[in-house]
């Protein structure tokens, strides 16, 4: 399959998948509708797609979501079998995305260098204004 059409049906995945969640029809408990749905990479063959999940949440409660998601994947694989009515449909692997919450602090790390906390600590020796003369 092309890369193009792969590309393509990763995103029909992970936009069906983030609607599952939103709806609350995953009845898992450990799946929080704050999960979100990043990226899907699905394997040229159609055999494996690996759907990476992070949240706003701290990482204990994200991976407790992720490992309900992949309790569900049975559930989600033949919900979606039927609506993107492919011919084979990948195994769905579910993981863990850290990089919401690392680009989150990179940007924190680029604002605190675009502006630096004014030091608290003046000089020592003051300036004297009459040296320069």
């Amino acid at each position: 399959m092309g890369e193009f059409r792969l590309v393509r049906l990763g995103e029909q995945i992970r936009a069906e998948i983030a609607g599952l969640i939103l709806s609350g029809k995953i009845k898992d408990p450990r799946v929080s509708p704050l999960l979100s749905v990043t990226r899907v990479d699905v394997s040229s063959d159609l055999a494996y797609a690996k759907v990476y999940v992070s949240s706003f949440q701290d990482a204990h409660t994200a991976k407790k979501g992720v490992r309900g998601l992949e309790s569900a994947a049975g559930f989600i694989q033949s919900v979606l079998g039927k609506k993107l009515r492919t011919r084979q449909f990948p195994k769905l692997t579910f993981l863990f995305d850290e990089s919401v919450k690392e680009s989150f602090e990179m940007v924190q790390k680029i604002d605190r260098l675009r502006n630096p906390v004014a030091d608290p600590q003046p000089d020592s020796a003051p300036a004297d204004s009459s040296a320069d003369v």
